[in-house]
Formats: structure tokens, sequence, C-alpha cells
């Protein structure tokens, strides 16, 4: 294996993302992370921000199947897994899959599903499978979900859990684009006919064998005391009810391999979990005072801040 595979692999993504999707390279570069870990990822930002559009172009890049969930109230579990009807003309039920069976699942405005539509993409995104009338169906192996959600809206929106945030690798705000960028966007013709012709440049069985690969990429024993040391400071500070799961610390572990693997390099340091930490851990904590996700990304900065960088790896 060489590194360089990882170093293409992100540049491919990136550069044909961006022809679609202008200013967002990092914010790609985030969502390649987590797709090639095996992980699920919320955008959570106002609307006309570019969050599905976003992801509609990832998804024509990896050039997996793509299915997009608008979550209303009226959304049922069923509507999202798949049932079981009964075929008249074999005189026997059939299974019918549902939406989330698909290479890239984009999860609109999540918020707005009951909490019971929710949990029916709690399996899904935990364990890669679905349940119906008791038969396990078993989802790609690069199965990714990307939820949106408006912080601002709140009337007739459901806030997700701790269990269901626990799920996502990680939540991020993609943020208006610069003044330049948007008069370019404003008059070059419509975004979604360029998606449209965006070529797949990865394969699916490219991204799994790079997964595989991942393992070989170091982290050190200073570097992971530094992580542990993050984890254990979000569970004893006086600032949160909750600290950081086991889950996080892993996702936390995959990640920084991956985003040092993208940048070239055979190993993880301390740079590369300080800046994927408030991706990764801010949403899994459980604060005193109910705040908003800005404050929330403020006060676990705080946090991160106060915990000592290592100068030797």
């Amino acid at each position: 294996m060489a590194i360089q595979d990882f170093v293409s692999y992100r540049d491919r993504l990136v550069s044909t993302c961006s022809k679609a999707i202008v200013g967002k390279d990092e914010e790609i570069t985030l969502i390649a992370v987590c797709h090639l870990c095996g992980g699920h990822i919320l955008l959570e930002d106002v609307p006309g921000t570019g969050k599905t559009m976003l992801f509609r172009a990832f998804s024509k890049a990896t050039g997996g199947s793509f299915k997009r969930i608008q979550f209303t109230p009226d959304v049922m579990p069923s509507d999202v897994t798949g049932i079981n009807f009964y075929n008249m003309k074999t005189g026997e039920f059939e299974f019918r899959p549902g939406p989330v069976f698909a290479d890239m699942v984009l999860a609109d405005e999540i918020n707005r599903a009951t909490p019971r539509t929710q949990s029916s993409l709690l399996e899904a995104m935990a364990e890669g499978q679905v349940s119906v009338d008791g038969v396990t169906h078993r989802l790609g192996e690069t199965f990714t979900v990307a939820a949106t959600q408006n912080p601002i809206e709140s009337y007739g929106t459901f806030p997700l859990p701790e269990a269901q945030m626990d799920r996502f690798m990680m939540r991020m705000k993609l943020g208006y684009m610069t003044r330049g960028e948007e008069i370019g966007v404003a008059r070059r013709r419509d975004t979604a006919a360029i998606i449209e012709e965006l070529p797949a440049v990865i394969t699916a069985e490219e991204t799994l064998r790079l997964r595989a690969e991942l393992d070989t990429i170091e982290i050190s024993e200073a570097v992971m005391g530094y992580i542990m040391d993050i984890i254990e400071k979000t569970r004893n500070d006086s600032r949160l009810n909750l600290g950081a799961s086991p889950r996080g610390t892993i996702a936390l572990c995959k990640a920084a391999k991956a985003y040092a693997a993208f940048r070239g390099r055979q190993y993880v340091d301390p740079d590369d979990v300080r800046f994927l930490a408030p991706y990764i851990l801010a949403h899994r904590l459980h604060y005193k005072t109910a705040i908003s996700r800005e404050e929330a990304e403020e006060t676990f900065r705080a946090i991160l801040g106060e915990v000592s960088v290592p100068t030797e790896i």
C-alpha cells in the first residue's frame, strides 16, 4: 500500500465535487473521512447553504446508488426501512426495500421526523442492517448516511436524542460562501445540472480496500495518550453532565488515521486530533445548560484548549 493512494483518493473527490460545490474543500475532505471510515455525518446549518447539493455531488463522485428521504412528521419507519407485501401473483410475501437500501442516503431535515421514525435509522447506522418483521436485511458495505437539519427553526421539530447523535461520526456546519464565490455561483448555470454531469472518480472496491488499510496508519503512544486525555477531560469537566462515549474515542482514532493518510502521512500527529475533535466529539456531549450548537462547540473548544498537547510523538 502506498500512502499516495490515500492522497489520490482525497484529491479526486475534492476536485470533482468542487466543480459543483464552491469553496468547501475542507468539508468535502471531512465527508470523505467519514465515508472511508464507514461513518455517518450530520450537516447542520440554515437553509440554502448547499447541504443537500454537497452530498449529492459526493454521491456522484463515488459512483454509488443514491436515495433521498424527505422527513416530515407523517413519515413512518416502514417508509425508511421497507415493508413486506403480499404478491398476488406468487401468493407469497415479498420484501420491498425502502430508501435506506442505498450506498448514499440523504436524510433531509431529520429533526422533522417523529422519534419513532428517527430510531428506524438507528439500527441501520449502527449495525449496517435493518430488521423487518423479524427478518434481518444487510445493507451495502459502503452505506453512508448524511442527515441535515436546520438549527434555527424549532416549530414542528423533534430534537435528536443523545443515542441518535452518538451514531453520527461527525457534525459540521457549511457556512456561507465568500462574496466572490457567491457571485460566481449566481452567474453560472444551475448547480443541479452540473452535479448530474459529474463523473464517478472512485469505486466501492477502492473505498473498501483503503478502509482495510487504515490499520497501517500509526498512532503513537503519545498521541493515543493525548486522545485519552481529551476524552477523560470531557468525562470529568464541571461544565458537562456526560462526557464522550467509547464510540467517540473509536471514531476519533479512525478519523485521525484517515485524515493523516489524506495529508500524505503514515502516522497521526496531535494537529490531526486537535482539528478533528470538535467535529467528532462536541455533539456527543451533554452540557449542563441548554445551549446552541455554536455555544456547545465553543465550550468544547475551551475544554480542548485546557488539555496539554504532546511535543514529541
